[in-house]
This record gives structure tokens, sequence and C-alpha cells, in this order.
């Protein structure tokens, strides 16, 4: 009898999963930052980690939906070169790959999300 596997042959896929989300988080929190120390807010660190627990505005749906597909094109794109490429280039592929998506994808949640919340 064979015990059931995952569609992967990297035991630590969900590694890679956990720090494309980190690396969102990371990402997110420096873009915040980075706006609140331009409008010169006292504290821009604690105003940026309340800015990011808040989310009470979410993207219109036209936006969020940009916002979804260039998290799965990211997605493809890392998956692609995954399965092109093989050993330590594989490796560090896959790590620009994720670099590059998420950057992209928390750059634009950052464009919109405050656009969004300057409208009246």
């Amino acid at each position: 009898m064979q015990l059931a596997r995952g569609a992967s042959d990297d035991p630590y896929v969900w590694l890679w999963a956990l720090g494309a989300l980190a690396l969102y988080a990371l990402i997110t929190y420096g873009l915040t930052y980075r706006a609140r120390a331009r409008r010169g807010s006292r504290h821009p660190a604690r105003d940026a980690v309340h800015d990011l627990k808040d989310r009470e505005d979410p993207q219109p749906s036209d936006k969020r939906l940009v916002s979804r597909v260039i998290m799965l094109s990211g997605a493809g794109l890392t998956g692609l070169v995954a399965a092109l490429t093989s050993g330590v280039v594989r490796t560090l592929a896959v790590g620009l790959a994720i670099g590059a998506a998420v950057t992209a994808w928390a750059y634009y949640d950052h464009r919109t999300q405050r656009r969004a919340s300057t409208k009246p």
C-alpha cells in the first residue's frame, strides 16, 4: 500500500508559499510606512502597523479583480519557472520570480488602496 503524496516533488513548497505571504506583508508595510513618513506622521512605524490592521475599506471590485489577476499570473509565472528549471538555478529563478510577482502585487494593492481611501 502506498501513502498519498502531494502533487509536488519538493517537500518545502509550503515554505515558499509562506515566504511569499511574508514578503507581501513586509513590502506592504514598507510602502505604508514610507507613505506615512512622507505625510509627516510623528510615529510612522506605529501608524503603518495600524493601517495594515485596520483595512476596513476593501478595494472596488474591478481593482480587486486586477489584484487577483496579478497574483495568479505571478503564481503561474513561478510555476512555469519551477517546471522549466532544475537544481540551484531553480531555487534562484523561483526566488526571483516570487520576489518580482509579490512586489508587483503589493505595489498595485498599495496604490489602489491609497486612491480608494482618499476619495470622499
